[in-house]
């Protein structure tokens, strides 16, 4: 069977480090974040992440966010194509952002047979660690089926969850109703929120956010043993360490610590901890 070269193309939500994006040479199209008269790529360097999350709760206008245009999409696309056989894209989910749409009009220059686009139906390193997955599948078997299967079984075997600190920037961003929110500030109840196939659901809601965390780490716990961890923060590397000192016994090899983007970092507010693994069952 011919050895296929297969090239991995994702946006910026993914929330790669910058050392697997160089590892496993992947494109990442960056999503964008407008406030201030400004639109701005959440590519790491035309936004800073810690001044952000500094400024975003005095902004006087809070921030918008957009998907990548088509030609940003066609562009990384014929690039990754340029040097391999197959190109496969995991992307935002079409329900949360019009990414998807413009990867399909973006790839549409393609040969169908040699362009995968799948929907992550996840968000941060939820969809991360399924194009690294893929990556690496992809490395050892030059296979578009067994690397397909096996992204498949990633989504099958994996979790995301995320503590807010606050509920006022799900409430800014129109997520939330004022009563909610103002209800939630006045209880001091903080949600931990779940995404799967697409959907941003309530995992729990708990009275403290140290509780809310203690919650989270017992997640975590359920989801073990772990091939692959992410500690997800919006600037709360303190918080996010203890997570991942409390849980040292669990921890796999390929464990990261992650500061979220601001596409992402707009809804949830600064403080916040998530995590998103992948569980040792995909391999099965």
């Amino acid at each position: 069977m011919t050895f296929l070269k297969i090239k991995f193309v994702t946006d910026s939500v993914a929330d790669l480090p910058q050392e697997l994006v160089d590892k496993h040479d992947i494109g990442v199209v960056p999503t964008f974040v407008n406030y201030g008269g400004q639109s701005f790529a959440d590519d790491g360097k035309e936004l800073n992440r810690e001044t952000f999350y500094d400024d975003l709760p005095s902004l006087p206008t809070h921030p918008t966010t957009a998907a990548p245009p088509p030609a940003l999409a066609e562009e990384a696309l014929q690039r990754a194509a340029e040097s391999a056989d197959h190109v496969i894209a995991i992307v935002t989910p079409a329900k949360l952002s019009t990414t998807y749409n413009s990867f399909r009009i973006g790839g549409s220059g393609l040969p169908s047979n040699r362009y995968t686009l799948i929907d992550s139906g996840q968000v941060s390193l939820g969809m991360g660690w399924q194009v690294i997955v893929g990556a690496e599948v992809a490395a050892q078997t030059g296979s578009v089926e067994a690397t397909l299967d096996a992204i498949q079984r990633v989504q099958h075997n994996q979790a995301l969850y995320c503590a807010l600190l606050t509920m006022e920037f799900l409430r800014r961003g129109g997520r939330v109703s004022w009563a909610a929110a103002g209800i939630g500030a006045l209880l001091q109840i903080k949600p931990i929120l779940q995404v799967t196939n697409g959907d941003v659901l309530p995992a729990a809601r708990v009275r403290t956010f140290s509780k809310a965390v203690d919650h989270m780490i017992e997640l975590i716990r359920q989801q073990a043993p772990l091939d692959k961890l992410a500690i997800i923060h919006s600037n709360n590397l303190e918080g996010a360490q203890h997570v991942k000192d409390t849980i040292a016994d669990i921890l796999p090899v390929d464990t990261h610590i992650v500061r979220v983007g601001p596409t992402l970092g707009v809804h949830i507010g600064p403080g916040s901890l998530g995590f998103a693994s992948v569980s040792t069952s995909w391999k099965a």
